[in-house]
This record gives structure tokens, C-alpha cells and sequence, in this order.
């Protein structure tokens, strides 16, 4: 996982073209933007969505085997639960169509990240995270999730 400002995000132009031309997505993106699918060029796509943040995110955390996802909330924050995948248990079974696995029993070295505000958040395919968790209190928000296939 990797987490930093949209101020720096020149650092991982050398990283990955795909991963930078998302991250161009979220540096100039309005806060207006409707709720949708965007594509950003054929390897990379946003997923602009609205909801409220909870306490608790029931299916536990998630995993891609075919997409790194860049993660952030153009109106409101939220705490993104973190753990690497390695030794968790599954929860719900890999869905081919939508690429994912949820998990549980996070590792004791997990973490969680607050993002929003100008601080994204980079999932790869062994990162485990667990969304839409509050920091304070509920809150609607807006995020837009960047979708890079690998």
C-alpha cells in the first residue's frame, strides 16, 4: 500500500503510466463530478460513487487478483482499514467478475489510513483493505476509485 499527497504524485510517473495517468484523474477532478464509470485510457478507469461511512464494514477486507485500486474521496474523509493478505482467512470467496476476495482475521501488523482532503490511498493485489469506515462519525461521501488493470 501506499499512501501521499496529490501534491506529490509526479514521484510515480516513473512507477507506472497507468498509475500516474489516475492519479492526473484525481489531481484535476471537481468535486461535481456525477456518480459513474470514467475511462481513462485502456488499462485504467475511475468508479465514482456516493454513500455513508460506517463503523463497521460487514465483508471484511478485500483483495483484487486483476486491478491495483487508488483510492479517494473528492468530498469527505474515510478510514480505510489495512492488512496484508498472507495468512488472512477467506470470508467470501473470490468473484471472478468482480475480482475479488474478502477476508478476515487481519493480521496483528494491519493499520488503517485516513484519506480525503488531498490523500489518496494505492491498493496492489496482496494489500488487503476494508473501506468505508468512518473517523468520527457517519458521513456521505464521494470517492472515486481508480481501477488499473495488472
Amino acid at each position: 500500500m501506499i499512501v501521499d499527497s496529490l501534491k506529490n504524485i509526479d514521484v510515480y510517473q516513473s512507477l507506472s503510466e497507468d498509475i500516474y495517468a489516475g492519479l492526473l484523474f484525481l489531481q484535476q477532478v471537481k468535486p461535481e463530478i456525477e456518480v459513474g464509470e470514467y475511462p481513462i485510457n485502456n488499462n485504467v478507469k475511475a468508479i465514482v460513487s456516493e454513500y455513508d461511512t460506517v463503523e463497521v464494514f460487514e465483508r471484511g477486507y478485500e483483495a483484487h487478483k486483476h486491478v491495483i485500486d487508488i483510492q479517494y474521496p473528492v468530498r469527505g474523509l474515510e478510514r480505510v482499514k489495512w492488512s496484508p493478505i498472507e495468512g488472512m482467512e477467506i470470508n467470501i470467496a473470490y468473484d471472478p467478475v468482480k475480482d475479488r476476495t474478502f477476508f478476515k482475521s487481519p493480521s496483528p501488523q494491519g493499520t488503517h489510513v485516513d484519506i480525503g482532503n488531498g490523500i489518496f490511498a494505492i491498493m496492489f493485489p496482496e494489500d488487503g483493505h476494508s473501506p468505508q469506515h468512518y473517523i468520527t462519525q457517519s458521513e456521505r461521501i464521494k470517492k472515486i476509485t481508480i481501477k488499473v488493470s495488472v
